[in-house]
């Protein structure tokens, strides 16, 4: 199976990203702009969390927020890639996290991966958030431009 991106009913879905959790793409393209829906950290085709140690009911136990991080960076990089973008293009990023005690840290980590020489800089909300779908510390909406006729 090629890994480029597979048609969903309106929207592309990536073959290396995890799956979504729901009925929805991993992003949709309009005209120019590609919207990525919420992104976690799961890894595709398990229920592992990155960084995440969860009890036998499936509840979170510890988690580390820089693995999570690094995780759900990795799985937007793909979804970019895969539907025709690249990280550069990321213009703008909503951050959830459902513990604002995680702040720094996770500050520390998206600066390595978003801010400097090289790097897209883009617009940014955080916000904290009671729940996410799944037993995950952070997710992110990410919005990129295409590049010309991609």
């Amino acid at each position: 199976m090629p890994d480029g991106p597979k048609p969903a009913q309106r929207g592309i879905m990536s073959l290396r990203a995890p799956e979504p959790v729901g009925p929805y793409p991993h992003a949709r393209r309009v005209g120019s702009f590609l919207f990525l829906s919420g992104v976690g950290p799961r890894t595709r085709g398990s229920k592992e969390i990155p960084g995440a140690t969860l009890d036998a009911s499936g509840r979170v136990v510890t988690y580390d927020i820089v693995a999570q991080c690094r995780s759900v960076f990795e799985n937007v990089r793909v979804i970019l890639e895969d539907a025709g973008s690249s990280w550069d293009r990321i213009v703008d990023v909503t951050v959830f996290l459902t513990d604002m005690n995680d702040f720094d840290a996770y500050n520390r980590v998206y600066a390595e991966y978003f801010a400097g020489p090289g790097k897209p800089n883009p617009a940014r909300t955080t916000v904290a958030v009671t729940a996410l779908p799944t037993p995950i510390a952070i997710e992110l909406k990410v919005i990129a431009t295409m590049p010309d006729g991609g």
